[in-house]
């Protein structure tokens, strides 16, 4: 039996078995409604949860109620932004339970609720972080490995056992709504426009090399991450699709604590990692190193078709390459308290990164049909890549006498560089193997980059009345990159010669300004917040040898605005807009081109302009005591829309570089839950279905499409008996049409087993990614004269062993006082 799926216009887009329909059924089990779902109380008991050392609040803190006669679970709740939270429930006799991760629980009693005392307040409630090992501590719960908030997400990466032993790409490619392709690039609900920050800021890691960078950086480093899908005007105005925060490991906890892990792998993958921190009085030191060494195989397909004076000319490529790598990424750091409201902190971030990389490429020629071939040729590819990078920040924090007034000053210097020497070996032989005509060549490209970046932020945060906030602030960031660019080939002689037009200096300078400023208020269960950004950008290309500069300024205006309102029984509603911008990257404008594959060059375009976006989205997020399901619709309209386009010129040679496309409108459904059926069980997933029109008539009447698609992830968490976890997380992307070809869906499935071990403070853990090997990413583009089919996978399946030690850091012991689970 097949089922087939079908747009709304009658298109039919998807076939599938019986078997995949029983997945997606499995998948969707986290948005089945639970026994128990709503609350029928009408009195609120609130309060405040603020860190006791620092006076921060303490966001997604779990508050919860229990029966003071026989300690049933009744209601709870997670703290906001700011630190508050309510709890709706029916008159009567409580204790309160507020908790949270590294800090030690608090329980408030009595807590008698009557009609004339609604609300409650239980006043400002400060969580101490755990000085003691923490596996002496009973808790009531663990943090979930999803949580919401209606305009972010955040996963805790730690939870998921599938992560241990990967890089933060492979981490970022098994969050809700996120995907990484073959070479590394992020993209964010369909959109590849998404501003990557660390720790709320730029950095080297996704800086010369976008995205793929973070293929470099382990993911035992990452603390959590944090999706946010429609940004406010505090936030910079980079990043079309939203903005994806990579935390790292950081901990202010008294005393010496830390963890520890050694990796193992096979395809070969070896590392180690260290998370230290030493906290005394005013004093706390912060080191986290990670080394690390993979050896990555790859391969990839190709079937091009080109049309050519009534004949067709066929090529055959296939290609297998190795990729061997060395990463070392240093971290320090120090925390000076002159008193609980002033903080003074400074940090240096080293890395290195020195790669290998071997490429056997073989193409095969055919004329009219694959019966008839003319020759055969082989290329090969050997590089060797060194990447230093060094980042340099101080950031002070200013706490004022009243709660949420305060003044965050940050100070960043960053200094990256890349040297890449490659050589290339090419010959062609008849079908038969015997030589051909065509003389055998060797060349040599050398790639040097550098990227010096200063960046300076100030932002201000002043109360006012009861629930109002003021926010203002500035960032001014200055980029200067080079790149110097050649590629030579050997003559009979044993000389070099260089090749025509692929010699040059690129130089780019980049400068971009920023002013915002927000106010918001609440006014009983109405929240709102409106904000501007004014930003004023001065980019610079240069082409040395050729003297072409191309100088582009502009100015604009982001307004965002965002209206929430808290519905009965936990739930809330949130209303948001605002005005985003893609800016051409470096890499986007640099016109040199990728030369391992001299059939197939990637390159930037100059004369590329930036696309802006308007978004609009509605969220809802309901909490429940076995869980809570967000859900949101969205709908974003981008003018100038940055895609990459294919030509293929007569002798069948492409070249794919981006070009701004006039329009596209972009708008979809997406629900995430966390549900807890059992207390042995826990479900994560995710759904998202989109549709999107592209029209880039002004380019080519063809380059259109409007297609629909989706894709859903869910994780399922088992305990299976003592301290031994499993974990199965299955992913899957339906097929997805473009303006010139279409995408075919890719289905994947993860699965972990874990052990905690020397009485807890220990955990071994055993995945598998990609257990069928099945993430290849296969598509098939077309054209006036060609049509190609590509089928790549750039990480074959990966079986990893991690044991990590927890020094001061151990699991707590879980107790069940009631079903709840935050």
């Amino acid at each position: 039996m097949n089922l087939t799926f079908t747009t709304p216009t009658g298109m039919r887009f998807f076939t599938y078995p019986t078997a995949l329909f029983c997945l997606v059924i499995l998948l969707l089990s986290p948005f089945l409604p639970s026994p128990g779902y709503a609350q029928d109380g009408k009195l609120k008991v609130k309060g405040k949860a603020l860190d006791a050392q620092t006076n921060a609040p303490l966001i997604f803190a779990s508050v919860r109620l229990f029966k003071q006669a026989d300690s049933s679970f009744v209601a709870g709740a997670i703290t906001s932004e700011t630190g508050d939270f309510t709890v709706e429930t029916v008159a009567g006799n409580y204790y309160a339970v507020l908790e949270f991760i590294g800090y030690k629980s608090i329980k408030k009693s009595p807590v008698r609720l009557t009609k004339e005392n609604s609300p409650l307040d239980l006043g400002t409630l400060k969580l101490a972080a755990s000085a003691s090992t923490l596996d002496e501590v009973v808790v009531q719960g663990e943090k979930s490995s999803m949580e919401f908030s209606l305009d972010k997400k955040i996963f805790n990466v730690g939870k998921d056992l599938a992560n241990a032993g990967g890089t933060a790409a492979d981490i970022l490619s098994n969050v809700p709504s996120v995907a990484v392709d073959v070479e590394g690039n992020v993209s964010l609900r369909g959109s590849g426009s998404v501003r990557i920050l660390i720790d709320g800021k730029p950095s080297g890691l996704v800086s010369i090399k976008g995205g793929s960078g973070l293929q470099q950086l382990q993911g035992s480093a990452i603390e959590r991450i944090e999706v946010i899908t429609n940004p406010s005007a505090r936030y910079e105005a980079e990043g079309m699709g939203g903005i994806i925060n990579i935390i790292l490991k950081k901990e202010r906890k008294e005393g010496f604590n830390g963890s520890f892990d050694i990796i193992t792998g096979y395809r070969p993958n070896y590392g180690l990692a260290a998370n230290v921190n030493y906290r005394r009085k005013n004093l706390n030191f912060f080191v986290n190193y990670t080394a690390s060494y993979r050896n990555s195989p790859g391969r990839s397909t190709q079937y091009q078709e080109v049309y050519r004076n009534d004949s067709t000319f066929l090529t055959q490529q296939n290609s297998t390459y190795k990729l061997k790598g060395q990463n070392n990424n240093a971290r320090a750091g120090i925390d000076y308290f002159f008193n609980d409201k002033n903080v003074l902190t400074g940090s240096y971030t080293w890395r290195i990164s020195k790669g290998k990389r071997f490429t056997d490429i073989r193409y095969r020629d055919y004329i009219s049909s694959l019966s008839n071939p003319t020759s055969i040729t082989y290329r090969t590819q050997d590089e060797t890549e060194t990447e230093p990078n060094s980042e340099y920040a101080i950031s002070y924090k200013r706490s004022f006498k009243r709660q949420g007034h305060e003044l965050n000053v940050d100070l960043r210097y960053l200094d990256n560089w890349e040297k890449s020497d490659q050589y290339f070996g090419q010959k062609t032989v008849l079908p038969d193997g015997r030589p051909s005509t065509v003389p055998n060549s060797l060349q040599r490209s050398i790639n040097d980059e550098t990227e010096k970046q200063f960046l300076v932020q100030i932002d201000y945060v002043q109360p006012f009345a009861k629930d109002g906030k003021f926010e203002a602030g500035l960032r001014s960031s200055s980029r200067d990159m080079t790149n110097d660019y050649w590629v030579r080939q050997q003559t009979s002689d044993g000389g070099w010669v260089p090749l025509p037009g692929l010699t040059n200096d690129f130089l780019y300078e980049e400068n971009i300004n920023a002013v915002y400023g927000i106010i918001g208020n609440k006014t009983r269960k109405l929240s709102y917040q409106a904000g501007l950004r004014a930003e004023w950008t001065d980019v610079t290309t240069t082409l040395k040898q050729t003297n072409d500069v191309n100088p582009r300024s502009y100015a604009n205006l982001f307004p965002s605005v965002h209206v929430t309102y808290d519905l009965p029984r936990q739930n809330a509603l949130q209303l948001s807009y605002s005005r985003r911008v893609r800016r051409p990257t470096y890499n986007d404008l640099s016109p040199f081109m990728t030369f391992s594959d001299n059939r197939n060059f990637f390159s930037g375009n100059p004369d590329l302009n930036p696309e802006f976006t308007d978004a609009f989205e509605v969220g809802h997020i309901k909490y429940f005591a076995k869980g809570s399901i967000g859900s949101s619709l969205y709908y974003r309209y981008t003018t100038g829309k940055i895609i990459r386009i294919r030509r293929v010129d007569a002798n069948g040679f492409s070249n794919t570089r981006p070009e701004n496309l006039a329009t596209e409108d972009s708008y979809g459904a997406e629900f995430t839950s966390s549900y807890t059926p059992l207390k042995w069980w826990k479900m994560d997933g995710s759904f998202n279905f989109f549709r999107a029109i592209t029209n880039g008539n002004n380019l080519d009447a063809t380059f259109q499409s409007d297609t629909y698609s989706w894709f859903v992830r869910a994780t399922n968490r088992l305990t299976v008996w003592d301290k031994t976890d499993i974990q199965l997380r299955a992913n899957y992307e339906a097929p997805q049409q473009t303006p010139q070809g279409r995408r075919k869906a890719i289905a994947t499935l993860d699965f972990a087993v874990s052990k905690d071990i020397m009485k807890n403070n220990a955990t071994l853990t055993l995945n598998v990614i990609d257990v069928f090997n099945s993430r290849r990413f296969r598509s098939i583009t077309e054209g006036g004269n060609f049509y190609t089919e590509n089928n790549s996978q750039g990480r074959l399946r990966q079986i990893n062993l991690t044991f990590n030690y927890r020094l001061r850091q151990a699991k707590k012991k879980t107790k069940d006082v009631g079903e709840g689970d935050y």
